[in-house]
């Protein structure tokens, strides 16, 4: 594919069959137009392939590529960055929804401010009830953003290729899966580049039943990890240390008070 693009789409899908379609279609309807889609299927065992390979067929910024068997997010994410020829990444997944003006307000962001190598934006939470919580934008993120939790949104997210490929990628690790993005961030962050989130809600993230399934023992482990070894990487005192317990105490929660919460 000649590289006439300026961001290439970064999207690893696994079994979202249902939604991948919907995912693809909120990306055909942007107001900005220069972006190439680069597929990764992560083994799959639906029809997720199938659909992605007709829309390669049918659209010619859309690429397929797919992974031996499942590997996990971040060696797929890795496998997408091999495709990505252009100035600048975008991240989207297989069950979201981006709003139109999401790549025109971004990229607009980062070419009249150089200073930043990332910039994402809040995100609207809906499920099959319709939607019910909207995030809110930080600006430019501090080292106190990491504590809580990760300080940008993933899926939503525009980078400049050069950084990403600068720290290498994703880090492919077990006990990074789920929260490969948060790592990532750390990562980029220590090196001093500069991280910011808009006020805008430009996004759609599908939090249904099937994603707060995914919060489990693993992942709530993963994360009291990645938050033990980042706030060691950019400095933060020991006493911060403490928040490592709240990923494993929120598994703990009983599931009603967690989805209350949460909701909230």
């Amino acid at each position: 594919m000649k590289n006439k693009y300026r961001i290439s789409v970064l999207m690893g899908i696994y079994n979202c069959a249902p939604t991948l379609q919907e995912a693809l279609d909120s990306l055909y309807a942007q107001t900005y137009q220069d972006f190439k889609i680069i597929l990764c299927d992560d083994g799959s065992k639906d029809d997720t392939l199938k659909i992605a390979e007709e829309n390669a067929r049918l659209h010619d910024n859309v690429i397929v590529i797919k992974n031996e068997r499942n590997m996990g997010l971040n060696y797929t994410l890795n496998h997408c960055l091999e495709y990505a020829d252009t100035e600048y990444v975008a991240r989207m997944d297989g069950d979201d929804l981006s709003m139109p003006t999401r790549f025109e307000k971004e990229i607009k962001f980062l070419d009249e401010h150089p200073e930043y190598a990332i910039v994402s934006t809040p995100m609207i939470h809906f499920d099959e009830n319709g939607e019910f919580r909207c995030g809110k934008g930080r600006g430019e993120i501090t080292a106190k953003h990491f504590v809580h939790s990760s300080p940008i949104c993933h899926a939503p997210c525009m980078a400049r290729t050069k950084v990403f490929k600068e720290v290498g990628g994703y880090s492919v690790d077990d006990r990074l899966l789920r929260v490969e993005d948060y790592h990532l961030w750390f990562k980029i962050f220590v090196t001093g580049h500069k991280l910011f989130m808009l006020d805008e809600c430009l996004y759609k993230m599908r939090d249904d039943r099937n994603a707060v399934m995914r919060r489990n023992w693993q992942n709530r482990r993963n994360e009291a990890y990645v938050k033990h070894i980042g706030y060691k990487m950019i400095g933060l005192p020991l006493w911060y240390q403490i928040y490592t317990l709240v990923p494993i105490l929120k598994y703990l929660m009983p599931t009603f008070v967690y989805n209350y919460f949460h909701r909230k």
